[in-house]
């Protein structure tokens, strides 16, 4: 069991913790929640000893080994298997006495420990967890040195895993993995053998990984049974109470000052006014709850223009002559919110860059909207900003000409007060940068926002303020996301990347979930079994209906442009002979919604069809 005892810190004179107590009994696993700011990373330098306590204490059972993932693994010319073999130090330094011990007395405790510790599957337990981080079995053999920074936090989030400590801390694991490495580590953890905390504000895997939450706030600590979903439905009751009875106590305080007021001057009613004072002072008032300042995304809407936005037909892209993806029949219209699937080199970062006019094709066709733009977040890009200067010389550098004050506004929306509008970059927290970066990516109001992993950096206020702008704003969408709480609430198609190529995924996430968890299990041979006929899935049915209605919402909104156009294009006027260039712009623009008027009635059929067979 870990448990803190009444402790107390303080970083530069703002106190973090003041008689803070909790107690995590063993084997639990524990999503460690509190604001940015409030200390959970500093708890976690205490548990670990880093930190000296200012009051209280902090103890775990004797011989307990903590561990967790401080830095990257350096570059080095050592393989990955090996990497993470050494991780397990008792292992590695018994491995080494077997070779070179002469006493048989010795030489047996060494064979009996080394089999206490199942020694000798390591190298496929460590394989096994490379592999969950997205590493197969090739590069499992390169070298440490072969890969990017990133990558190497997955190696030494792989050598933790695989050392297994008594008490695993993790500070925002998920931020260097993907949605597989994310959804692998989720289950590994909800089976590993012993103590976990975990800082994160995933949603998802707070819910699924974890078991308890352990809440900072106002330099205390409470632990709560349950997942991250159960803690904030009794916090929020908690906070109605407390409100509740922080106004009920207000009112009889500015009651009984009222009589105080009113009297107090008065000779015969002077003891009473004293003892309503009195009674005043023996009031042991509730704090209201802090107000918790609401977090918003302002993105501004861009105008509609005629679908498809995009479309590929036979398309073919890569690098340096080598194709990455091929075969690419793809469409994207004014309002879809596409999620891409897929695991890591697959080619979802090439898609997202020939999305954005970063990467051409080397065959097939691309069609773009004319007056298209496109914004287009990758987490890269948060490290690219300049260091030595404010957000607000950010947004004067792309918009020399606007106002100050309407400058100041937008960074407002993205949530950077005036504070923050006039820091140097590098002072921000990751948060704030990565708002910031949100916002250079929105500011032309494009037609297309293309997020590669938005939510690194935002915590769990500011991702459900990004899904709320997200679903508010009216252009397409793409996202690429470790965080299956925001790909759920946002998007409405999946496109897999797979195998070279990208194709529509039919099922939803919780199923590509499941397929992901059992890719490695082997395959059960089952005995042929009698099919019987099956009654409709009910979430099956509610998704192809609502795809119906979504086609029928297109093709009404395609028809009544057809109607518009038409009616301009019978105007006499625009055949003057003057405006021979307005003419064939209509004409073109009539083309092509008569295309996607074609195009949405055929979708929408085969839509209908679906549904007529599944309720079959």
């Amino acid at each position: 069991m870990l448990t803190i005892s009444d402790i107390s810190y303080a970083v530069e004179g703002r106190p973090l913790f003041e008689g803070a107590s909790a107690r995590i009994p063993a084997g639990h696993k524990v999503g460690l929640v509190g604001r940015n700011g409030s200390g959970k990373t500093t708890l976690f330098r205490m548990i670990r000893g880093e930190l000296a306590l200012e009051g209280g204490e902090i103890s775990l059972p004797e011989r307990a080994r903590i561990g967790g993932v401080a830095q990257e693994v350096p570059s080095s010319e050592v393989s990955l298997l090996d990497t993470v073999l050494a991780a397990d130090v008792e292992r590695a330094a018994l491995m080494a006495e077997a070779e070179v011990a002469t006493d048989a007395g010795r030489i047996a405790e060494v064979q009996t420990r080394l089999a206490d510790i199942d020694a000798w599957s390591a190298e496929a337990r460590a394989s096994s967890i490379l592999k969950g981080l997205g590493f197969d079995d090739a590069e499992q053999k390169m070298p440490c040195s072969a890969f990017s920074g990133g990558w190497r936090m997955r190696v030494a989030l792989a050598g933790v895993l695989f050392a297994q400590p008594d008490l695993l801390l993790l500070d925002e694991p998920t931020n260097y993995l993907d949605l597989e490495g994310a959804l692998w580590l989720e289950s590994y953890l909800a089976k590993y053998p012993h103590t976990v905390i975990i800082i994160s504000h995933d949603r998802g895997l707070l819910n699924r990984a974890v078991g308890a939450i352990l809440h900072l706030e106002d330099r205390k600590l409470t632990f709560y049974q349950g997942p991250y979903d159960q803690f904030a439905r009794q916090r929020a009751e908690q906070r109605a109470v407390q409100a509740a009875m922080a106004k009920k106590q207000q009112a009889r305080v500015d009651h009984l000052q009222s009589f105080v007021d009113r009297f107090r001057a008065k000779a015969s009613k002077a003891k009473q006014a004293q003892a309503r004072l009195k009674m005043i002072e023996k009031i042991d008032l509730v704090a209201a709850p802090e107000e918790i300042a609401r977090k918003v995304f302002t993105f501004p809407q861009p105008e509609e223009l005629s679908p498809p936005i995009i479309s590929i037909e036979g398309g073919e892209t890569g690098y340096g002559g080598t194709p990455v993806l091929r075969r690419l029949n793809l469409r994207i219209d004014h309002d879809d919110r596409i999620a891409l699937l897929g695991k890591n080199g697959q080619g979802k970062s090439t898609l997202a860059k020939l999305l954005s006019d970063r990467l051409g094709l080397m065959a097939g066709k691309m069609t773009r909207s004319g007056k298209l733009r496109i914004g287009y977040f990758a987490q890269h890009q948060v490290d690219e900003l300049h260091i030595d200067e404010t957000p607000l010389q950010h947004l004067q550098r792309m918009r020399p000409d606007t106002m100050q004050s309407k400058l100041r506004a937008q960074l407002a929306g993205f949530g950077l007060g005036a504070d923050q509008a006039g820091t140097e970059v590098g002072r921000l927290s990751g948060g704030q940068k990565a708002r910031l970066s949100l916002l250079l990516a929105t500011l032309d109001a494009p037609h297309l926002l293309i997020l590669d992993e938005p939510t690194n950096h935002l915590d769990i206020e500011s991702r459900e303020a990004l899904v709320e702008a997200l679903m508010d704003y009216s252009g397409a969408v793409i996202l690429v996301s470790h965080d299956m709480h925001l790909l759920s609430l946002v998007a409405d198609r999946l496109w897999l990347v797979s195998g070279g190529t990208v194709t529509p995924y039919e099922d939803d996430l919780e199923a590509y979930r499941r397929l992901l968890l059992s890719a490695d299990k082997p395959a059960k041979v089952e005995k042929p079994k009698v099919e019987k006929p099956k009654r409709p899935d009910r979430d099956r049915l509610l998704a192809l209906r609502a795809e119906v209605r979504k086609c029928e919402e297109r093709v009404a909104k395609i028809t009544d442009m057809h109607g518009k156009l038409s009616r301009k294009l019978a105007d006499p006027a625009i055949y003057d002979a003057a405006k021979t260039a307005e003419l064939a712009e209509w004409n073109r623009k009539f083309a092509e919604v008569e295309d996607g008027l074609a195009r949405a009635e055929a979708l929408w059929m085969a839509a209908l069809e679906k549904l007529e067979a599944a309720e079959k």
